[in-house]
């Protein structure tokens, strides 16, 4: 038996950091929109073991990699004997913040159920993803979502009204930056690492309105403090793609993706096309609609 399966990306609208817990990790609440702009999972049998195969030498194919430990987790969980085939087609750049490991591990558990005829449901996925990562449990589902906690206290949201007809452009520069390094230089910044409590709700409130105009205000990342600073380059996108007809610009997760919304595909394209003749064609850049 063979299941294929998409592999998508997320941005976040709003992540805004509270401070830190006494477990290490940082209480926060955010705003995740899924993007389909894809990796590509492919899932067989085998009599035993996990054989992962990916098309980027960069990374690895062995417990370094989440794909893999999503697989040791879900055989172990679902008692099952035998092993698995495992392809990934790795297209979503790395450490960019868009979630594209995250997503690998969730879609691996997905798909190793599906291969397995379904033993577990979806309550018994949820420890196993966010044991994997705080992003991970977002992956189990396809819509919009509040997250609290350290991120995987997911709330599905229906599709926002305000973001009815955009489209998204990401700009990755083709560097990443370590999630880890980010959330240790946060504490630089007093105002950005213990934010306001209620931003996110007041932002979802805002999206569910028809007007887009009345959200942008809400939109923030506490993280563009620490990553902004060290890459400047960064905060030149944001600006130039903010005066050249973004709705709304900004970075997502802890970067290095920026992105933009752009009321339909005609203005997205003209806003990528504006961006190469400044900047030129070293970013990797991909747009989707929302």
């Amino acid at each position: 038996m063979r299941v294929e399966l998409n592999s998508p990306c997320k941005v976040n609208l709003i992540l805004n950091i509270l401070g830190k817990r006494a477990d290490g990790f940082h209480e926060l609440e955010t705003v995740m929109h899924p993007v389909p702009i894809f990796d590509t999972l492919t899932f067989s049998t085998r009599p035993s073991g996990i054989a992962l195969t990916c098309n980027n030498p960069a990374l690895p194919t062995d417990s370094g990699n989440l794909v893999y430990r999503a697989a040791e987790k879900y055989l172990a969980a679902a008692g099952i004997k035998g092993g698995v085939e495992i392809h990934l087609e790795k297209r979503i750049p790395l450490a960019a913040g868009l979630g594209g490991g995250s997503a690998n591990a969730a879609i691996t558990l997905i798909g190793m159920n599906q291969l397995f005829s379904q033993p577990l449901n979806h309550p018994e996925l949820l420890p196993m993803a966010a044991s994997l990562g705080s992003d991970v449990p977002f992956f189990l589902q396809e819509k919009p979502a509040l997250a609290t906690g350290r991120g995987e206290q997911v709330v599905s949201l229906d599709k926002f009204p305000a973001l009815r007809g955009m489209h998204i452009l990401l700009i990755h520069p083709g560097f990443g930056v370590s999630t880890a390094w980010a959330y240790r230089n946060l504490p630089r910044f007093p105002a950005a690492s213990h934010g306001e409590k209620g931003r996110a709700d007041r932002l979802v409130a805002s999206l569910q309105k028809e007007a887009l105009d009345d959200s942008i205000k809400d939109f923030y990342n506490s993280l563009e403090a620490p990553v902004l600073e060290k890459f400047p380059l960064l905060a030149i996108f944001r600006e130039f793609l903010a005066e050249n007809g973004a709705s709304a610009a900004m970075m997502s997760g802890s970067g290095s993706t920026t992105f933009a919304l752009s009321l339909g595909a005609a203005a997205a394209e003209e806003l990528k096309e504006r961006f190469i003749r400044k900047f030129g064609s070293f970013c990797w850049i991909n747009s989707a609609p929302l």
